[in-house]
Formats: C-alpha cells, structure tokens, sequence
C-alpha cells in the first residue's frame, strides 16, 4: 500500500487548494523556518483522527482553519484528503484507491469521509486498525517525539510496541470486556441490594396482619367518639356565626356615614386646590419675566466686558507694531551697506579664476601627449608578456599532468599487488563459512523437527482443555439450572409449610380445633386432602371455596365434640363433612353427572376415604376448554372456566378478575408432600453432577499445567536466531564470491589505465621541449621594450603632478566664487523681505486705529441700555411680591381643609378595622364549619347533614374529657403506623417477585463468569503475540543498532515486568563503545536519535509500515551520522515509502524529489515540486 496524494485546502496557512503527489520511494520537503513545512505533517496527522491540539501545536481546533492576511480573508472551512493505492489489500475493503477526508467548519460542525461517503472517525479508526496507520503511530515521527520515546513519555514505547505487535484490537475487546463487567457487577450489586430490601419486607409483612385487627378497633372507636365532639362543636360554630353577622353590619353602618363625610370635604378640597393653582401660574409667570430681565442685564454686562477687553488687545497690537516700523528701518540700512561691500568683493574673486583657469588648459594639454605616448607603448610590452605567460601556462599543466599520470600509475599498480593478497587472504574465510553454512543446515532442520512436535503437542493438549472446559461448561449451566430450581422448591417447601403450620388466611376457629387435639386424633380440613393439577387448581379453588374450611369427621360424635368446645371457648364457629354418613349413598361413578368437557373429578387425585365425597362435591361439575362463556347448561350441571374466571350453573353466572393468590390454598399438604420428594430427587442430582464437575477441574488443572509454550517460544526464539545466523553467513559467502569478480575484474582495469597513462607521458615530453624553445625568444623581446615603458612612465608621472595642482587651486577658488555669490543672493533677499513687512505692518495699524474708535461708540451705546434695563427690573420685582403673597395665602386655606380631611380618613380607617376584624372573625368561623365537614367527608366520608343523622352513643362526661378522649384515640392511631391489610396476599406477591429476582441474579452471575474468562483468554492471546513480537523487534533492534553505530556497540531491550508484560514498561539500553551511560538520557543528541531511529526501523523488521514521515528528525545529526541515516532510509524504501521534512543538505542529496514549501505572502505558504529522477545527468535544473 502507497501514499498516493494529499490534497490541503484552508488548513493553517495553505489557504489555496495545494496537492502534493508522493509518486516516489523518498520524498523530501524543505523551506525555510516559519515557511509551513510541519503544517503538511499536521495535515496527515488531522485527517488520520488526531483529536488533540497540543499536537497539532494549537491550543484549540478551531485555530487549524485559516485565520487570513493582510490581503486575504479568513477562511470558513479547512479540509485535508489523503489518497492511498491498496495495491496490497492491507486495508478490508474492495476499492484499490482509497480517500479519507475531514472538514471542519468555523461554526463548529465538522465530518468525516470515505471515498467521498460521509462516515464516522470511528469507520476510520476500524479502517486503519493494525496496518500501522494512525495519528498517533509510529509511523509519523518528529524531533520531539524522539525524546517522548526515550523518555517514554506517556507509555509511548509500549504502545509502538503494541501497534506493531498486532494487539491493539486485543486490547479493544479487553476494555469493551471490562466496561461490560464493570456495568455487570454494577446491576448485580443493585439486584443484591434489591433483594436484601426485598428480604426485610418479607420478614415485616407477617407483622403487619397481627396489627392491622387492632388498628379496625381503635379506628371504630376513634369514630364515634370523633362524630359525637363534631356535632357539639358545629353547633358551638353556629351560635358564633349569627352573633358576628349583627356586629358586621352595625360596623359597616358607621363606615358609610364617615365616608359621605369625607366625600364632601375633598370636594371642598379640590375647588381650592384649583384656585390655588391659578395663582401659582401667576406667581411663575411674572418669576419668568423678572429671571428673563435679569438675564439681559447680565448679558450686556458680559458684551461690555468683553468689549473692554478687545479694546486693550488692540492698543497692545498698536504698540507692537509701532515698535517693528522702527526696528526694520534699522536693519535695512545696515544690509544696504552689507551689500555693497560683498559686491566688490564677487568682481575680486572672478578675475582671480580666470588666471587659474588658463594655468590648468596648459597643464591638462601637456598631460595628453605623455599619456597617449606611453599607452601605446604599454600596450604592445602587455602582449608581448601575455604570450609569455600563455606559453609557461601550457608548460605547468604539461608537467602537471605528467606528474599526476606517474602517480596514477604507482597507485593502480599498488591497488593490483593489494587486491591479490586480499583475495588470497579471503579464500581461506570463504572455505570456513561455506562449512558453517552445512553445520547449519543441519542444526536448523533438526530444531525445526523439535519445535513442528513441541507444537503439536501443544495444539493437542488446547483441544483437550477445550473438550473438558465445554464438558464442564454444560456440567455447570446444568447444575446451575438443577440448583435453581431446588432453591425455588425450597423455598416453596419453607413457604407452605409455614402457612400450614400457622394456618394462615384461615378463621380463628380452624386454627384454634387444629392446635386443641382433644377432639379427634388427626384433624384433616378438605382443601388439605385434595392434590389438584397445577393447570386447574383456580378453577376448582373458587367452585369448592365454600367447603374447604370444612372437617372431616369420622362420625358425628367428632363433630359435636369440636363444636362444644368452640362453645365454651367462645372461639366462633366451624362446618363438618361426616364421613360414616356417605357410607350408605349410592356410589357415583367418575364421569357421573358430567355434561360438557372435562369432568371436575378427573383433574384432581384425593385418597380413598374421602374419594365418595369429592365425587358428590363435583357432581355434575365439567371444566370448559376455552375461555368462551357456554350456553345455558341442562339441569343440575355446572360448567367452570379453566382459569377459574367464571362458573356457569343452569340459572345463574358468577365470575370476574383473579386476585394474586388464587389456586394457592388447595391441596396444601399433598403440595408439601410433593415438594418434598422433588427436593430429595433434585438434591441427589445435584451432587452427582457435581462430583463429574471435581472432575472435569481437576483434570483441566492437569492439563494446563502440563504447558509448553515456553518451550515453544525457546526453540522457536533458538530456531529464529539460527535462522538469522545462516542468513548472514551465506549473505557473507555471496558477498565473497561477488568480490572475487568484481577484484578480478578492478585489476585488469588498472593495469589497463597504466599502460595508457605510460604513452601519454611520451606525449607531453616532446611537447615541453618545444615549449621552452620559443619561451626563450619571447624573453629577450620583453627585455629591450621594458627599458622605454619605465622612461615614458616617469614623464607620464611629473605631467600628472603638475595638473593635479593646477586643478586643485583653480577648483577652490571656484568655491570661494560660489560662497560669495551666495551670500550676496542672501543679503538681498532678506532686504527686500523687510521692506514688504514694513508696508503691511503700516496697513494693519491703519485698521487697528479704526477699530479702536469703533469699540469706543459701541461702549456709549451699552451703557444706555444698562441703565434702561435696571429700571424695568425694579417694576417687575415688586410686582412679582404682591403675587407671591396672594399665592401663600391661599396655600394656608388649603392646609386647614386638608388637616380637618385627615382626621375623617382617620375615623374612617378605624371603622374600616373594625369591619375588617368582624368580617375576619366572621371568615374564621366559616372556615371553620367548613374545615369541619371537609373533614368529616375526607375522614368519615359524611356530610353536615348526614352527621344529624348518625346515631351515637351518648357521653356523660365533660366536652373537655371527650376531646381528650378523642385525641388521645387520634395519637394511639397515628402513632400505629401504616396498616396493611392485604399483607397475606403483598407477601406471596413480594415472595414470587424475590424467587424471579434471585434468578436474575444467577444469570448476572453467570454472565459475570464468561466475562471474566474473556478477558483471560483475551490476555493470554495478547500476551502471547506481545512477547513474541518484543522478542523479534529486540532482536532486529540489535542488528539495526550496531549498522548505525559499530558492531562492538552494545544494546538492548528489556522488560521491567515480565510476569506482567501487556502493562509493563520497556527499557531501552543504548551503550556505544567506549561510554558507559547509566541512562539513555545521557547519551548525545546525535545518539539519542539513531538509538530511536534503531528502534524504528526495528518495528519496521517486524511490521513495515505503509509510509514514514520523519519531521526534522535528523537534526541533530552530524555529516557522518547524516549518511548512516540516509543508507538505511535507501534499505527500506523499497517496502515503505518515507517523507522527510528537513534542513540538511546531505538528506536534500539523497531524495528521490522534493517539495519546496515557501510563503506566499505574510502568513500563507506555497509547494512547488522538484522530481530529481528527471533530471538526472544535467548539471543545472530548475523548479518546475
């Protein structure tokens, strides 16, 4: 199975849709820091299930969609697709491409797909189950995790074990298993406590029916006594109410008259209100008036402030300017005078440069001709030494070469003479390999013969230990079904002999003949003689319930001597069947009497002597097949319905529901008699059967004991280790032959170059000579140009001098020029800038001058309006008095109505109390007469009414001593407690509720058992696959370990609980040679991460992952540690496919393509792909 594409839309920062295609073994991905290289990591991480944001690196999901730019909009929706080729049917599913998807939306909703079907992450999970896939596999590794795994951080090596070891759907069921045990175990202890609570009621039941005739005594009692107090006390009530009726209205009476009284003072009250508010008005208006002047006043007295004021910041103004007329007629004279001399100066300076100027033109023209003379000249001596140098160029690569070429030589023939000792010295090492190899095979065959037995041994004693664990299972489920049912009989047994005993549900008269033996010798009731079947018993239970309270009595003189005893006890009375009298009836025969069905006599079985009696009881008696009610029958016949809800006799019908009990009283005794021999038939099965389950125990004790899968696994661990030796010696063999070859054939290449390299040699000899011949000519050539170059170069050297002078003074006094033009330029300027201040300072003092006189006119005509203004203040005060006066004093004639209308409110609210406490009082009683007969309906269902009716004892005491009576009565009763009257029949319902709860219970215990030995098997399976997949990885973990360090490198895996290896931690020991670590975590950075990579590729060995993905793992790695790392990648990229983001230059070199990861702009990223497989033999590419 491949990684086919990953299609990444919204995800973090690669906003746009980006597919990146892994259609090679090694795919690389690189980029700069903060460039979105992990993000395509997180994104296979998130769509394989990863729930947590700590390892997404967010703190919450919803921070995976992306969050936007400076340009680009926040995205509402990241999704990530991830396509794999199930080239090899790993994944349990039809389709040969397959694509995971999941969506999250930033509303919160998110789903899962499966080729484009929506499913759930649990589909996924299940999909992906023990392939080595997974967010959280081993198969996605970064930097951090390498420490996670060395520290095991969070038990992260034994679940990499585990995922490897196939154990994870194990593991699964065994959790599933616990939750069902834990829920089990649960519901058992409810039932326990159920039945418990269940069992306490039983034991209570019995002594509720004791007190429930003692509770019907004291309640009767209780009643008359109460009927008798509330008849005295309803007429007490009586008397009250008429009495408060006469004071209720005289009350009201007074009311109404203060009332009407306080009617008219309030209408008095709101004319005056009225007038006084008219005059309020006024008050107010005028109180308008006189502020609204004020406010004018002020007004004006603020304008003629504020109009001083700007009179004085126009006098300041005036001033100032003045002052400035002054200063700059100042400053204009003296740059007048500043001008002119700067003038004189500037025509100075300007005849100087042009002197200068025509010094530096002479200069210059001699400087030309020397320059062009010894250029020429230059010229012809460089090409003169640019041969010469071009010549002792060619003789140095000749003599190079030469040199190069005899060392080639010396080195190919001292590779020869080294690969033949070589190969002599490895001709004996193959010749001792190739017997080990034989000594192998033979070890090996013989182990394997051992180990094929051992194990068929092993698969016979399973099959016997299943044979005896299904014997016992079905000896067990048996036994537990016989027991059952023995409880149930038991228990029954217990129950009905308790009833017989205590004569339960029978009158005081039964019990009482039953215990008093003086009257007969054995007394026997009818419905004790009878043994009905089960199917029938309701049936002839409600036809014969008359009779079965009923004696059988030898003769009459039995009977008599009962019933003078119930006499003088005074113990109620009893019913007879005299025997001796049937002995002269007509004898009946079994279907006598029967007219349709099935005859009564024939459902029942009842011993000889009371046989002629039972005949005579059903005679005529048929039960009905169905539940149908039967036409009117012939006469004298009675059909009864099988489930005993109705009877039809000639003239009449009865019937109607069945209570709990029915069937239960009839044939007791037999029943008990009956249940006894099952007890005892059961009793023995039961032991029988439990002697076969010893048995069974025993012998599967014995055959578990006899295990050998310890053995198994040794041979197998031995078989496995010789299997890999022979593997490695005939590797080494090959390996030998292949060098033998390929020597052989290295030589006759060497030998072959050497001989070439001699002929070249002859070559560059002749070439050299001829060389160092015309190196000479050139030589003498260059002597005599030389001679001239050096003359022209110091004439060249003075000209150059003399202009560099000429040209410095004419470019200074050149600046001298341009500073004093400058400053003249200045000077001028700042002249004429004071002459147009001066102008417009003499037009603002001009305006300054007019508005002062203005300020002056507008002050006169204030103070005019000042004065005006006050008078009229004055008028509107002291009309403003004369209002306020009037208003005050109708304020006093409001104040007296109001006091004197208080008072009546007063009067009129004590009356209103007063009503208010009568019609209280009067409410109370009522209530009371109704209280009364609500409770005498709620507690004695009667009515005022009905209460006059009843008749009554008479009592002679006091009303006080009834009512003590009576509530001493009402304490005794409420003191009882709760009464139940139907207690016989709650406790045989609660007892048949007890017996279907015990066996639930037997049932949840049962089902706990086959829990609790599916967890052992499932342990025992886990267990084994565990420690046989840790022994495999252990033992690639060594080999890998010494490939990447050396082969005297020592390491190891370990256990720290073997006896309990499913929760055991894994120790890892890491010591390469020459250190002595006491823990891995001393260890280097380098080391840690070949240590985990050793580990790795180990789990790889034992169970190739589909993919790899290495995120900057090998960071810490240095250049040497870098190509150990990249060789072992190469090794298994031909089962797994690896896709390794990285840094490193070395790494980059050994991909198959790469994906450049870059950003688009601030906070988004971009790939680009670069296939190195196309491009190879070019000696440049670029990013396509």
């Amino acid at each position: 199975m491949r990684l086919q594409q990953l299609d990444i839309k919204g995800f973090k920062s690669f906003a746009n849709q980006t597919v990146v295609n892994f259609d090679a073994d090694v795919i690389g991905i690189v980029g700069p820091n903060g460039s979105g290289k992990s993000n395509i990591v997180d994104a296979i991480r998130w769509v394989l299930g990863e729930q947590k944001g700590s390892e997404l690196r967010l703190d919450k999901m919803a921070s995976i969609i992306f969050n936007g730019t400076k340009k680009k909009k926040p995205g509402n929706l990241a999704s990530v697709s991830l396509t794999f080729e199930n080239n090899k049917d790993l994944l349990p599913t039809e389709y040969q491409t397959v694509t995971i998807t999941r969506m999250l939306y930033r509303s919160g909703d998110s789903e899962y797909r499966l080729n484009g079907v929506q499913c759930r992450l649990k589909d996924i999970r299940n999909l992906f189950l023990d392939t080595g896939i997974g967010s959280n596999s081993y198969a996605i590794i970064a930097l951090g995790m390498v420490d996670d795994i060395l520290a095991d951080k969070d038990n992260s090596r034994r679940r990499m074990f585990e995922q490897a070891a196939g154990i994870s759907k194990y593991k699964n069921r065994k959790k599933e298993s616990l939750n069902k045990l834990k829920s089990t175990e649960e519901d058992l202890a409810r039932i326990e406590d159920l039945l418990f609570e269940i069992t306490n009621n039983l034991k209570s039941l019995e002594k509720q029916a004791k007190r429930a005739r003692k509770y019907r005594d004291l309640k009767g009692e209780y009643r008359d006594l109460s009927l008798l107090l509330t008849g005295i006390r309803v007429e007490k009530l009586r008397l009250d109410y008429e009495k408060l009726k006469q004071e209720t209205e005289q009350a009201e009476a007074s009311y109404r008259q203060t009332d009407e009284r306080i009617t008219r003072l309030e209408a008095s009250l709101d004319e005056a209100r009225k007038m006084h508010v008219d005059k309020e008005q006024r008050v107010g208006e005028r109180q308008r008036k006189l502020n609204a002047l004020t406010g004018e006043l002020r007004g004006l007295e603020s304008e003629r402030q504020l109009l001083q004021q700007r009179k004085g910041f126009v006098t300041r103004q005036t001033t100032q300017l003045t002052e400035a007329l002054q200063r700059a007629e100042t400053e204009i004279a003296d740059y007048q005078a500043q001008i002119g001399k700067t003038e004189t100066l500037v025509a100075e300076a300007r005849e100087q440069l042009e002197g200068q100027q025509q010094g530096r033109l002479a200069a210059q023209a001699k400087l030309t001709d020397v320059r062009e003379g010894h250029a020429g000249l230059k010229s012809k001596l460089d090409e003169h030494l640019k041969i010469q140098q071009e010549e002792e160029r060619k003789i140095f690569d000749l003599e190079k070469r030469r040199a190069i070429n005899g060392n080639q030589i010396e080195n190919f023939r001292f590779q020869v003479e080294r690969n033949q000792a070589e190969m002599e010295d490895r001709r004996g090492e193959r010749e001792n390999l190739e017997a080990l190899l034989e000594e192998l095979t033979g070890t090996i065959s013989g182990r394997e013969a051992a180990a094929t037995q051992l194990e068929d041994k092993e698969a016979e004693r399973l099959r016997a230990i299943e044979d005896v664990v299904t014997d016992s299972e079905h000896l067990q489920a048996e036994l537990n079904r016989i027991n059952r049912g023995l409880d149930a009989r038991r228990n029954e047994y217990k129950l009905t002999k308790s009833m017989i005993d205590s004569l339960e549900g029978y009158p005081e008269s039964i019990r009482f003949l039953s215990k008093n033996r003086s009257w007969t010798a054995e007394p026997q009731l009818l419905g004790d003689v009878l043994l009905v079947q089960p199917e029938y018993r309701a049936a002839i239970e409600n036809y014969l319930d008359p009779y079965l309270n009923y004696y059988l009595v030898a003769n009459a003189a039995e009977a008599r001597a009962a019933i003078r005893l119930l006499s003088e006890q005074q113990k109620g009375k009893a019913n007879f069947f005299v025997l001796d009298a049937l002995a002269d009836a007509p004898f009946l025969a079994a279907d006598a009497g029967a007219t349709a069905g099935r005859p009564a006599v024939d459902v029942l079985t009842v011993d000889p002597p009371y046989d002629q009696l039972v005949r005579r009881l059903l005679h005529g008696v048929s039960i009905s097949d169905t539940d149908e009610l039967p036409q009117p029958t012939v006469d004298g016949a009675t059909v009864l319905s099988k489930d005993g809800r109705f009877v039809r006799r000639p003239y009449s019908v009865a019937g109607g529901s069945l209570g709990l009990f029915e069937g239960k009283k009839i044939g007791r005794k037999k029943n008990l008699e009956a249940l006894d021999k099952a007890i005892k038939q059961a009793e023995k099965e039961a032991q029988g059967l439990g002697k076969q389950l010893t048995e069974r125990k025993a012998t599967l004790s014995e055959l578990r004991a006899q295990r050998t899968d310890r053995d198994i696994q040794a041979v197998r661990r031995e078989l496995s280790q010789l299997q890999q030796r022979f593997a490695g010696v005939q590797a080494k063999v090959e390996g030998f032959q292949n060098f033998f070859r390929d020597t052989e054939a290295k030589n006759e290449r060497l030998q072959t170059d050497a001989l070439a390299l001699e002929a070249g040699n002859v070559d560059i000899d002749r070439e050299l000579q001829e060389l160092r011949q015309r190196i000479a000519t050139l030589r003498e050539q260059v002597s005599g140009t030389d001679a001239s170059y050096q003359e022209l170069s110091e004439a060249l050297s003075e000209a150059s001098a003399r202009y560099n002078q000429e040209n410095i003074a004419f470019i200074q006094q050149q600046n001298r020029v341009q500073a004093l033009e400058n400053e003249l330029a200045f000077r001028q300027n700042r002249e004429r800038e004071l002459r147009g201040q001066e102008v417009d300072n003499r037009q603002q003092l001009k305006g300054l001058e007019k508005e002062a006189r203005q300020f002056d006119e507008q002050e006169a005509t204030l103070d005019g309006n000042l004065e005006r203004m006050q008078a009229e203040k004055e008028e509107y005060r002291a009309t403003l008095n004369a209002a306020e006066k009037a208003y005050y004093e109708a304020r006093s004639q409001i104040n007296a109505l109001e006091d004197e209308l208080r008072k009546d409110n007063r009067q009129r609210q004590d009356a209103q109390v007063k009503v208010n406490q009568l019609k209280d009082r009067f409410t109370d009683v009522r209530f009371k007469l109704n209280g009364v007969e609500e409770r005498l309906k709620i507690e004695f269902d009667l009515t005022l009414e009905q209460l006059a009716a009843v008749e009554v004892e008479e009592w002679t005491g006091t009303v006080a001593e009834l009512e003590m009576k009576v509530d001493r009565l009402r304490s005794r009763i409420g003191n009882y407690g709760e009464i139940n009257p139907m207690a016989v029949e709650a406790y045989d319902e609660m007892r048949e509720r007890h017996d279907n709860i015990t066996e639930q219970r037997d049932d949840i215990v049962s089902a706990k058992e086959t829990l609790i030995k599916t967890i052992k098997e499932i342990e025992d399976t886990a267990t084994v696959q565990f420690l046989h997949a840790f022994e495999q990885v252990r033992i690639y973990f060594i080999d890998v370990f010494r490939s990447l360090f050396t082969e005297d490198d020592n390491c190891d895996l370990i256990l720290l609980d073997p006896e309990n290896p499913l929760e055991s931690n894994i120790e890892i020991v890491a010591k390469p040679k020459g250190k002595r670590p006491q823990t891995i975590s001393q260890l280097s950075g380098g080391e840690k991460t070949l240590t985990a990579t050793a580990l790795l590729f180990a789990l790889y060995l034992l169970k190739p992952a589909p993919f790899c993905i290495f995120d900057e793992v090998d960071a810490p790695l240095d250049d040497a540690n870098i190509a150990k790392f990249n060789r072992i990648i190469k090794k298994f990229s031909k089962d797994s496919q690896f896709i390794i983001v990285t840094h490193n230059k070395l790494t980059m070199e050994a991909v198959d393509s790469i994906y450049g990861v870059y950003t688009t702009e601030q906070g988004g990223s971009g790939v680009v792909p670069v296939q190195f497989t196309e491009l190879e033999g070019s000696t440049t590419f670029a990013a396509r």
